[in-house]
């Protein structure tokens, strides 16, 4: 089984930053989905970014790069949530994964499982009832890929607490280890299931 890491948007997508700048969702992504790829690595775990560069690639590319895998793959979108445009700060906060409305069994177990690490570890997990770990929705990536793939909301890029915790060495290791640990118990379950 492949991971592949999807890092959201490129250096030059405008908008997808903190009210003050500070937090830049294409360089956060980033760091985060290499700080994850060699967490997997470490564990023996095969597994890839599939945008390596700062600049943004379609999403029919990535999804091209993904299918390129086959069935053998995972895929999980790493991004930063935002409630409004990106001007001012909002009161939304938390972390949330999602899968394709036409998800795989396979899309809502690691969707579960990372949830609930994120739970485990006394993370607010906003999802739409408090029997459903994950949200559903239209997103194309998850949509169009041949392989299990979920999205995942790393907290709030426009929430001054979010942020603060998301730019602090605490909460890069946290989402680090969500992503990592949740991948994981997804393989164990994966193989139990084989």
């Amino acid at each position: 089984m492949k991971i592949l890491i999807d890092n959201g948007h490129g250096k030059e997508t405008p908008g997808k930053c903190s009210p003050d700048g500070r937090l830049k969702e294409y360089a956060y992504t980033r760091e985060i989905a290499d700080r994850l790829v060699t967490g997997l690595q470490n564990e023996g775990i095969d597994a890839q970014r599939i945008v390596p560069g700062e600049n943004d690639v379609a999403l029919f590319e990535r999804v091209r790069r993904v299918n390129a895998f086959g069935k053998d793959a995972t895929l999980v979108s790493i991004h930063c949530n935002a409630m409004g445009s990106g001007a001012e700060w909002m009161s939304a906060s938390g972390w949330s994964v999602f899968v394709g409305v036409n998800a795989s069994m396979n899309s809502k177990r690691l969707a579960r499982q990372l949830a609930q690490v994120a739970l485990n570890r006394k993370v607010k997990v906003r999802r739409p009832s408090p029997q459903k770990l994950y949200w559903t929705a239209n997103f194309y990536i998850c949509q169009k890929t041949n392989c299990p793939a979920v999205l995942v909301e790393n907290f709030f890029q426009d929430n001054k607490e979010d942020v603060e915790f998301l730019l602090s060495e605490e909460g890069k290791q946290c989402v680090t280890n969500i992503l990592l640990e949740g991948i994981t118990n997804y393989l164990k379950e994966y193989q139990r299931n084989m």
